[in-house]
């Protein structure tokens, strides 16, 4: 089982990252983050690399629900989804397997709920 869902797309980067933002608006998840990785890359080195995004996707009734569970699971928190660049007009978006990353933890509930997590983001995925 991968670490990840991903799919590549058809679309301009900016419209990819606005369509997985709909996406997971509609299954109740806010994106709390934005990284523009391209950005602090060139930047911080002076490296130059094709368009790359990390959101910080969080549902807030799953995110207390885990935090509840365990106060230290924040540190797997949020979900995140990559957007970046493959070549022009297209772009793959990616979004963590939360049941993989729960598992570490070793607590049952926290797999339970990451079971959820995991469908819905696979959903995502699927629907881009």
């Amino acid at each position: 089982m991968n670490y990840f869902f991903a799919k590549t797309i058809e679309s301009s980067f900016d419209a990819a990252v606005e369509k997985i933002t709909d996406l997971l608006k509609e299954e109740g998840f806010g994106v709390l983050t934005e990284v523009n990785v391209q950005q602090t890359l060139k930047e911080k080195l002076g490296v130059e690399m094709p368009a790359y995004k990390i959101l910080g996707a969080c549902n807030p009734k799953y995110a207390h629900q885990a935090i509840s569970t365990d106060p230290k699971v924040g540190l797997l928190l949020p979900c995140n989804v990559i957007v970046r660049e493959v070549d022009e007009n297209k772009v793959e978006v990616a979004a963590i397997n939360a049941k993989i990353s729960m598992d570490t933890t070793g607590n049952k509930d926290l797999s339970d709920l990451s079971c959820t997590v995991t469908e819905v983001m696979e959903k995502v995925i699927k629907n881009l």
